[in-house]
């Protein structure tokens, strides 16, 4: 029996994911969580063998709670399906601890090949993509300024993109102001950059928010 946890905010899509699972594995446990609260909640409280996870949900994001989840249960497979380009966010679930990533758009036998892969202890991630890592392993020189930053420095860069405020960022990410301001001055140096304005432009224009 093969247990899995579906966390996406969006009841109907968890329904439909549940509907083509059954379909391939009839004997599976599907379980849902529609935030990240009730995610970790349930990794806590149940044994999956599989998390597939959205990182756009309302309040924490599941890129912030993919951290978390890592640190509950690090060998938790953690398959990311989301809205988002595989550029920049593939590299960056990739390098937070998931086991792959896919978008909402892939065909539904894609998906269930994804699956298999990661439960059987295996990483997916479409050909484009891991191509695009490889050259990055070989050339750093080209990689988008983006991409030096750590996963939680990501995180406060797409909320600046979303206009969010330092006060607003610490809120939704359970830190402090004075962690957030650092973050933001870290990203700065790293982005060669000095206001938000720059920030925003940026990553509105290398897509880092739908």
């Amino acid at each position: 029996m093969i247990r899995m946890l579906i966390a996406d905010d969006h009841a109907i899509l968890r329904k439909g994911l549940i509907e083509i699972l059954m379909r391939d594995v009839p004997t599976a446990v599907c379980g849902e969580a529609e935030d990240a609260n009730t995610l970790l909640a349930q990794v806590r409280s149940h044994d999956w063998d599989l998390v597939i996870l959205d990182i756009t949900m309302p309040g924490r994001s599941g890129l912030d709670a993919l951290r978390d989840l890592k640190r509950l249960r690090p060998k938790l497979p953690v398959l990311v399906l989301s809205m988002h380009p595989e550029d920049p966010y593939g590299g960056m679930v990739l390098k937070a601890g998931a086991s792959g990533y896919m978008n909402k758009e892939c065909a539904p036998k894609d998906l269930i090949g994804a699956i298999h892969k990661v439960l059987a202890g295996g990483r997916y991630m479409s050909p484009t993509l891991a191509e695009r890592l490889a050259l990055n392993a070989l050339d750093d020189s080209d990689r988008p300024l983006h991409e030096t930053l750590s996963s939680r420095e990501f995180e406060v860069l797409r909320m600046i993109t979303e206009g969010k405020s330092v006060g607003r960022i610490a809120e939704e990410l359970h830190l402090s102001v004075t962690t957030v301001s650092t973050h933001r001055v870290h990203i700065l140096e790293k982005m060669r950059m000095t206001t938000n304005s720059e920030l925003m432009h940026y990553g509105l224009r290398n897509h880092l928010v739908p």
